[in-house]
Parts: C-alpha cells; structure tokens; sequence
C-alpha cells in the first residue's frame, strides 16, 4: 500500500510555491505595491482562501522569499572551507550560483524587481558576517582594514549580480562567476592577467 504520509506536506509546499512564482511572475510586470492577493491568487490559479491559509499579507510572501534565500546562502556558506576555497576562488562562487540555479526562472525574476532593496540587504549583511569571521581567522587584517576589504568584495559582487539579472544576459552565470571570483580575490590585475595570458 502507498504511504501517504508526505503527501500533504508536498501539496503545501507545491501550493506555496505556485503562490511564490505567481508574486514573482508579477512583479515582473508591475510594482509590489500594485499587487494585490486577488492579483497573485489568480495567477497562482488558487482561491484567496488558500492563500491566506499560507501568508497574511503580499509582503509575507516578500519576507518568506527573503528569509529563504539568504538561508540557502547561509548553508553554503557555513560549509565552505575559505581557507583551502582561496586556491581556488571560482568553487565559493560557483557553490552560490547553485543556490540560484535551482529555481533560476524564480530567483531571475525575482533579482529584477525594483523593489528588492530588503533582499539585497540581508543578503549583504550574510555575506559580510561569514566572510569577515573566515577571513579574520586566516590574514593579519585588523578589523578596521577587514571591514574595508569585505564591504567593498560583498558590495562589488551583489552589484554585478543584479546588474546581470538587468541586463540581455549575453554572457552565462557560470562565466560571470568566473570573472567575479578572479576580481574578487586578485583584483583587476588579476582578471587583466589572465585575459593577456589567453
């Protein structure tokens, strides 16, 4: 006989998820404060009722998404070892693109929204607390000179990350990647070293 002990938990999950691409195919479309339940039920070819079984608000599901994000962010980063990654920079970046290449259509659009300032936000400060603790832990950097170098590194990357998502998107993620991890880590010398060396 088949367990069905998990099934509800995967209809949950798969109606928050028709709920979640449903705010993020319209916030392609138009601004977050012109979204309403009514809006995203219908998209999501749910009733309001289901909805509000799940989130109070629009701005719930914008809280959830975010929370989600940074979390998978945080989970790769807790098991990245930076001290042997730094041979190697271009595997802490790849691990990362991994998080968004799991549901790429989802976080593609959800990168364009104009209104993702909170997302940016969280995801910065994720960033920063992890690299600050690895990199304090493996250079002679005082915390003055640490705080310069990972602001700069963490707001460089989140940067040129939603500029990609902006833009025609000519060159793949894995090759942004690339080049991100070499500037990040050997600055423009690097990346310029490497292009005459080709």
């Amino acid at each position: 006989m088949e367990n069905t002990a998990h099934k509800p938990d995967r209809r949950v999950a798969r109606t928050k998820k028709a709920i979640k691409n449903a705010f993020a195919e319209l916030l392609s479309e138009k601004d977050i404060s012109a979204i309403t339940v009514k809006d995203i039920a219908e998209t999501a070819d749910v009733n309001r009722k289901t909805f509000y079984n799940y989130y109070s608000s629009v701005y719930d599901i914008v809280n959830e998404i975010e929370n989600e994000l940074v979390s998978a962010f945080d989970e790769v980063l807790s098991n990245i070892d930076f001290k042997q990654e730094m041979k190697n920079p271009y595997g802490i970046f790849e691990k990362l693109t991994g998080v968004i290449n799991r549901d790429f259509d989802f976080y593609s659009r959800l990168m364009k929204m104009d209104h993702n300032v909170n997302l940016m936000q969280k995801l910065y400060v994720s960033l920063k607390d992890k690299m600050k603790i690895s990199f304090l832990n493996q250079t002679d950097l005082d915390e003055y000179q640490l705080n310069i170098v990972v602001n700069y590194m963490v707001s460089g990357m989140l940067s040129v990350y939603q500029n990609w998502f902006n833009s025609d998107r000519t060159q793949s993620i894995e090759e942004l990647s690339k080049t991100v991890s070499i500037v990040t880590f050997s600055g423009i010398n690097g990346f310029l070293r490497q292009n005459n060396n080709k």
